[in-house]
């Protein structure tokens, strides 16, 4: 705080004394009076205006490429913001001075030769060393159908994407060092190295990665890869005066990567106690500090293991934000009870992280080719019956009673609020009715006229005549997932559908294949969680390609085992095009078309976020594809800071 001096004031008075007539003058000695020096009030120092955000389990590191937890996500969020935002399903640049794209010129398709030895990208989409006999893309050549078998013979062009990326003016580490592009590659580089952990796609299709100029890195894509995840291949910066001390083996145990690390948001780490908290103080080189920003002047974060216990803090005042790493989804009762008492308030959006019901379409023992004398009888295989179960779940109910209607039924796997959502799926509400006309149509009958009893198989093919409909429905013991799979067990016996559920832990449903009956392909109905950090689901969890089988060792997430030739094409078509070409919303649409036709999957509903705050703080916004709920930490206010 500013200190103020007050100018002194000094005061002299002189008396004199004298007599009348001609009496003896009797001189009187100068008093003199002390100087008067007035000091000024000492200004009591305010406190910090702190923001004490309650966050979930301790994490172990806050290495970005180590083993990075919920809670520490949150943490280096605030750390390293961006280095592009995700939110309402559209990229903004963060320390990026633009997006890069076709209109702007930073994104570039040019023709490039290559000859036999080169590094490039297949028909396929693998990395290969070009040889005879590898199949490839030639350039203007952006589908399969157009694809050649490579001579040997002599040059030929294939297309090469170039991205160009500007840092913004003047941005600074939070040691005052200068942020450069330089920090960039250097990332690249130690993302790259084979001490690094961690999936190598995006390192394996890049041909080069340089610094221009100290704002700007251009990116090179090895020929043949055109994709429209371009946006991601700008690497992270991390501060190369520090860390390249080190080697990347070493920067996981290294304090100033893994535990105080320098970053450019608005707050920079002061101390970590251990077991207890986190606390960060502002950075005095923050890029929009003059913006007035952070509104606050420390944040303090809270390990809290419990969920129940940091409910407990946040409404006794000790928390004034409750994070989504603390997975309050079962403590949404207590919280909007505390809002409607005036001590919180509550947040909660429907995430990207959809709870599906999976069909067990293709069982891992047909691989070798159906036998009816020993495989499961083919139940699933018919899109009819698979129909008329998603029509039989009661999805509505259990979003109302199991998630207080905090989240939506959806109709597609990508959300309705995605840019590229189709509005014209096929959807299927919960209709009884409906649902039986289409199980008799596929040959289910209710032979015994009891609606008590499970329907049974009538001229079904592969499934021999009289086989009661009954399903084994394979779920976690998680108290949420029994709640759900209770509602959708009565709702499908109203269609004369038996299901057998059958609970288990967390490690036994994710077991690795064969073993595993998720994994190992063996199951009828089951219920689990996918989802991704960014915006867009994959559609390549529906591929044939992801379908885990003993040839890929078990490796894949289509446990459905659906395979579509047309559903594969038209994703290869999405990840081959470009965001701004019409090729690519057309495949999204006819992904979801075929998706909701042939039905895979069930979504059941999207998972829910959900956050609660002190009553007073404002500026406080869940997104569903923001990188955390602090998001935009730096905007944050309460108290008298508020409009």
């Amino acid at each position: 705080m500013r200190k103020y001096t007050f100018p002194v004031a000094m005061v002299m008075v002189f008396l004199a004394l004298s007599g009348c007539g001609p009496q003896p003058v009797e001189e009187a000695l100068p008093t003199r009076t002390p100087t008067v020096t007035l000091h000024p009030p000492t200004a009591t120092p305010l406190p910090p205006r702190s923001l004490t955000v309650c966050v979930g389990a301790e994490p172990a590191t806050l290495y970005p490429y180590g083993n990075v937890s919920a809670t520490a996500r949150t943490i280096l969020s605030v750390v390293y913001p961006g280095p592009l935002a995700t939110n309402s399903y559209t990229y903004q640049p963060v320390i990026l001075e633009q997006l890069p794209s076709l209109e702007n010129g930073d994104v570039q398709i040019v023709p490039a030769k290559v000859y036999v030895g080169d590094e490039v990208i297949d028909a396929e989409g693998n990395p290969v060393t070009l040889t005879k006999g590898v199949r490839l893309r030639p350039a203007g050549c952006r589908r399969a159908s157009c694809a050649i078998e490579y001579d040997g013979a002599g040059e030929i062009e294939m297309d090469q994407m170039q991205v160009t990326f500007r840092l913004r003016p003047g941005l600074r580490w939070s040691d005052g060092e200068p942020l450069t592009a330089a920090d960039s590659v250097y990332s690249f580089q130690l993302n790259a190295a084979d001490a690094t952990p961690g999936p190598k796609y995006l390192v394996e299709r890049t041909q080069s990665y340089e610094a221009a100029d100290e704002q700007t890195v251009q990116w090179w894509g090895k020929p043949g890869y055109v994709g429209a995840d371009y946006l991601r291949m700008f690497w992270a910066p991390y501060p190369q005066h520090l860390w390249s001390q080190h080697t990347a083996e070493e920067l996981p145990e290294f304090d100033l990567a893994a535990r105080t690390p320098v970053g450019w948001g608005p707050f920079l780490i002061q101390e970590w106690v251990a077991g207890d908290h986190l606390t960060m103080v502002r950075n005095p080189y923050y890029f929009r500090a003059s913006e007035g920003l952070p509104r606050l002047d420390q944040l303090v974060f809270r390990f809290y293991a419990d969920a129940d216990a940091a409910v407990n803090a946040l409404v006794d005042g000790r928390c004034d934000v409750l994070d989504t790493s603390l997975a309050l989804e079962g403590q949404v009762s207590r919280l909007r009870a505390a809002a409607t008492e005036g001590r919180a308030q509550l947040f909660a959006v429907p995430s990207n992280v959809m709870e599906r019901l999976d069909f067990g379409i293709r069982p891992a023992s047909y691989d070798n080719g159906y036998q009816a004398n020993a495989d499961r009888p083919d139940l699933l295989s018919d899109p009819r019956l698979r129909q008329a179960i998603a029509l039989c779940l009661d999805r509505q109910k259990v979003v109302n009673e199991v998630l207080f209607g905090l989240s939506v039924v959806p109709d597609s796997f990508l959300p309705r609020e995605h840019p590229f959502y189709n509005n014209s799926v096929a959807r299927y509400a919960f209709n009884p009715t409906a649902a039986r006309t289409l199980l008799e149509e596929a040959g289910w009958r209710d032979l015994d006229a009891n609606p008590a009893t499970p329907l049974q198989a009538f001229a079904v093919p592969n499934v021999p005549a009289g086989t009661p409909l009954i399903l084994n429905y394979y779920t976690t013991n998680a108290v949420q997932r029994v709640q759900v799979a209770g509602i959708l067990k009565d709702s499908l016996a109203q269609c004369g559908i038996q299901v057998n559920v059958q609970y288990l832990t967390a490690e036994e449903l994710y077991a690795p294949g064969p073993q595993g009956p998720l994994f190992g392909r063996n199951f009828d109905l089951a219920e689990y969680a996918l989802g991704v950090l960014g915006m867009d689901p994959l559609c390549e969890w529906y591929t044939t390609a992801e379908i885990p089988t003993a040839t890929n060792h078990w490796i894949g997430v289509n446990i459905s085992g659906y395979s579509n030739p047309a559903f594969d094409a038209a994703c290869r078509t999405v990840r081959e095009s470009l965001p701004e070409e019409a090729a690519y919303a057309t495949a999204y649409r006819e992904l979801q078309a075929i998706f909701a036709e042939d039905l895979p999957v069930v979504p059941l509903y999207w998972r829910v976020r959900v956050a609660a705050t002190r009553p007073d703080l404002c500026h406080f916004a869940l997104d569903a594809t923001a990188q955390s709920a602090l998001w935009n930490v730096e905007s944050l206010d309460y108290g008298e800071g508020c409009p």
